[in-house]
């Protein structure tokens, strides 16, 4: 299958309850590569880079989070994919 890369852009109650480590395990556990970051709207920010059937299941877990998380919101578009090699978090922008 080919690679492709999507933005995620996470709205509700995600930051503050370990969202981002949570997406961490995730991202990581379908064998994607890319980062996680939070943003200063209160949303947190995914580019996710990997398999398309891999990207749709992290799309469907980031609707649900961690424990404590209530997302509201998970919105998708296309990203063009970076240099990144694992999964990390990056800096709040």
């Amino acid at each position: 299958m080919s690679e492709t890369a999507a933005r995620l852009i996470v709205t509700g109650r995600v930051q503050g309850v370990g969202y981002r480590w949570w997406t961490i395990g995730q991202a990581r556990r379908f064998g994607l590569r890319g980062w996680v970051r939070n943003r200063r709207d209160g949303a947190v920010e995914i580019l996710a880079i990997g398999e398309p059937d891999a990207l749709d299941r992290l799309e469907s877990v980031c609707s649900h989070g961690p424990d404590g998380a209530l997302p509201e919101q998970v919105t998708r578009e296309p990203a063009t994919p970076d240099t990144s090699r694992g999964f990390a978090q990056i800096a709040t922008v």
